[in-house]
């Protein structure tokens, strides 16, 4: 009948409105998307570097670029732009992967741990120094949570999802993960570390809100099961015996094991808390006029000298460079970065490695007045001849990049750290065996010198803003100096571009340079003990 043509008509208007509805929903959604970007982009475009210098901030950039910027794509494809979407085909290649992703959650994990942070600290963004506060969502905390526990790190699991439910708990909304999710993983984490009866207590959590989950109901059982098998273990027992296996069964584990034994004391000097130099110590510190040993070019402008530390003796000198020079090294190496490699010393060749973190480059003198103007400079300073260095080598480390204790005295031997910008919080240039801490201003030269094919590092150098810091590698014999052992703290907040002439880097930008100690035969000259 044409009744039911009527019905069927408003039927077709009641569908027509629900899709406009749902066009209207999908814009407003893409509005609202686009006005949060467009102010946090204007922000982050004025202060690039300052702004990624927030570990945070540059999480949070990998994880919308490698995840977020995809789910918009397929809420756009339900009503395609061409215009958006040949701009994101052309744009995608450049975007982050998921390996890059991975490589920013490690780095906060790895700054959590180092300097000591807990997971609410981070998540509030309350890091000391910070020019651009931002926080992690329930959802970010729960990715963090997700990178640890497919590496089978269920200690930072267990902190991150304990701390995205948390902020589930306190009301945050999150349309992306659940509180049974969170409680999925967490559970799990906690019976990892051997706490059976805290994961029970979540995993009945977890099943009264999803009574029908099914690895939950499972798990349940399980660990059931073993408390029972325990508890006749344990009547079979004497209460001491008992009481020991109860606390072993429940111990935490902490932060996974290492092969660095001198971790504890390297991330206690990375946050300040290394030893503290006695006042008569102290006393033989001074501050001086420096001429490079009457060099013409200091002569009548000598340079400023600040000594940092005794022993092994560590220097630094101002205002040795300028921004200007600064800015060429950076804007040369630029288009060169890539990962920094180690020497294997099984298989010869050479590689990434976890304990360096960073991209690099190298720079020649002949390409760029300013790179050669920069080698004459620490051939004055240091009396050392720099025409058998090697490369001026320019290094990023990025969002928790380091460079773990090693020695420079090996392959490679002394090393001219110049170092680009200034941080906020961290970065310092350690040295485990004596307590030592160099901390950044703006700019590092590190010099580091090596003997012909065995490359042993003499000297370290290390320019801050305008300053350089330096120290021997070597003995004037040509033995190394084992005190010298150093290593690159991660930058908590801030930027850092080093330049060194060598083979190394450092964390943050980095520019380095590497004199061999063969040529300094007559320039520094060994005396008749090996010590010397």
């Amino acid at each position: 009948h044409m009744t039911d043509l009527i019905h069927t008509e408003k039927d077709l208007v009641t569908s027509l409105k629900d899709y406009i509805k749902a066009e209207e929903s999908k814009l407003e959604q893409i509005k609202k998307w686009a006005d949060k970007l467009d102010k946090l982009t204007t922000t982050a475009t004025n202060d690039p570097e300052g702004f990624l210098g927030h570990p945070v901030n540059a999480f949070k950039l990998m994880k919308r670029l490698n995840t977020e910027w995809s789910e918009l794509e397929n809420l756009v494809l339900k009503d395609m732009s061409d215009g958006f979407i040949s701009n994101m085909t052309i744009q995608r290649q450049y975007f982050p992967n998921d390996e890059d992703q991975t490589g920013a959650a490690r780095a906060l994990l790895r700054l959590q741990d180092t300097y000591n942070l807990d997971t609410d600290t981070i998540s509030r963004g309350n890091l000391p120094g910070v020019k651009h506060k931002t926080f992690l969502t329930a959802e970010d905390c729960f990715e963090l949570g997700k990178i640890a526990y497919t590496e089978a790190d269920y200690y930072h699991t267990e902190l991150w999802m304990e701390q995205a439910l948390k902020q589930l708990d306190d009301g945050e909304i999150s349309s992306a993960i659940d509180k049974v999710s969170v409680l999925d993983y967490l559970s799990y984490a906690v019976y990892q570390q051997g706490n059976l009866d805290k994961a029970m207590m979540l995993t009945k959590r977890l099943l009264e809100l999803d009574p029908e989950h099914q690895r939950a109901n499972g798990n349940l059982k399980y660990f059931e099961y073993i408390m029972s098998k325990e508890k006749e273990a344990n009547e079979s027992v004497s209460k001491t015996d008992n009481q020991s296996e109860k606390e072993i069964s429940t111990q935490k584990k902490g932060p996974l094991k290492d092969y660095l034994p001198e971790r504890q004391k390297y991330e206690m000097l990375c946050r300040g808390e290394g030893l503290k130099m006695t006042p008569r110590r102290q006393r033989k510190l001074f501050c001086r006029y420096y001429d490079g040993n009457r060099n013409p070019r200091y002569i009548l402008g000598p340079v400023k000298q600040e000594d940092e530390w005794d022993k092994p003796r560590i220097v630094r000198f101002i205002e040795i460079i300028s921004d200007e020079e600064i800015e060429t090294v950076k804007e040369l190496a630029k288009p060169r970065l890539s990962r920094a490699t180690v020497h294997d010393p099984q298989t010869g060749k050479l590689t990434t490695a976890h304990y360096r973190v960073s991209k690099s480059a190298w720079l020649s003198g002949y390409e760029n007045p300013i790179v050669a103007r920069i080698n004459a400079r620490i051939q004055d300073l240091t009396g050392l001849d720099v025409s058998t260095a090697e490369e001026l080598q320019v290094a990023n480390y990025g969002v928790g990049g380091q460079y773990e204790p090693h020695f420079d005295f090996g392959r490679l031997s002394t090393c001219c750290l110049l170092q680009m910008s200034d941080v906020a919080a961290g970065g310092a240039t350690v040295f485990p065996e004596v307590g030592a801490s160099v901390w950044p201003r703006k700019s590092i030269l590190v010099l580091h010198f090596s003997e012909n094919k065995v490359e042993t590092p003499v000297n370290g150098f290390v320019f801050h803003q305008g300053t350089a810091v330096f120290w021997y590698n070597l003995f004037p014999s040509g033995e190394g100096d084992y005190s010298t052992r150093h290593a690159a703290c991660p930058v908590l907040v801030g930027n850092k571009w080093d330049v060194t002439i060598y083979k190394c880097a450092f964390l943050f930008s980095v520019s380095n340079k590497w004199i061999h100690e063969r040529g300094q035969e007559f320039r520094r000259p060994c005396s008749l003990s090996e010590l010397d």
